[in-house]
């Protein structure tokens, strides 16, 4: 069982509200066809996203919803729990934001000791986070992207690969760089730089996937 996990945040001007939340869901059914024998969880769209009072990071601009560490934390580990009672044995976490990354392997780590003795797996497939950031921008500066350019919220990685998977989302006419809540050029974003993002993802996770599940 796959579980996307997405997040509630700003994006700038020219990227609607629940980014992660698309983007995940649509990797997670393209990864699931590849495995040929996962089925994908609805997607978890409430994520720590910093403190409400004073406000930090994207809870500085309008749109973002946040929710603690403990009730994200405890929302992963019933998710979990649940699926096994269901019968599930390979319980994977697909998570497309980085601020809860430990949060995840944490939960899986706790989860993974408690099951030890039975024949229940959970996996918080880091792979998948680290293909849409790391893997993505070095295929994008073999192109001749700059880092700057590139981005790392709302710039050109993230904006083209909304535009391959939701490009309902993205408002073409106001992308800009230089301006709060984006951090990157967004501006030359397309969909066939989004599609090698979408590949690199795919081919990397479900790789990930095989190699954990495959193991005694």
């Amino acid at each position: 069982m796959l579980i996307p996990i997405g997040g509630t945040e700003q994006s700038g001007p020219g990227l609607a509200l629940g980014k992660h939340n698309a983007r995940v869901t649509a990797l997670s059914g393209r990864i699931a066809q590849e495995l040929g024998n996962a089925l994908v969880a609805p997607v978890i769209a409430y994520v720590p996203e910093g403190p409400v009072n004073p406000p930090t990071s994207h809870m500085r601009f309008p749109g973002t919803i946040t929710v603690t560490d403990a009730a994200f934390s405890t929302t992963l580990e019933f998710a979990a729990r649940s699926m096994k009672q269901a019968g599930f044995q390979n319980v994977v976490f697909l998570g497309d934001h980085g601020g809860y990354q430990q949060i995840e392997t944490a939960v899986a780590a706790k989860l993974s000791r408690e099951w030890i003795g039975s024949p229940v797996r959970v996996i918080a497939l880091t792979e998948y986070y680290r293909a849409s950031t790391d893997g993505f921008a070095a295929i994008l500066k073999a192109r001749g992207f700059s880092a700057d350019e590139i981005g790392k919220h709302a710039g050109l990685s993230d904006t083209s690969l909304q535009m391959a998977l939701a490009p309902n989302m993205v408002r073409a006419d106001r992308l800009v760089s230089s301006r709060d809540g984006v951090e990157g050029d967004p501006r030359r974003a397309s969909v066939e730089l989004g599609q090698l993002g979408v590949n690199e993802i795919v081919s990397a996770s479900v790789a990930a996937v095989r190699k954990y599940t495959a193991r005694p």
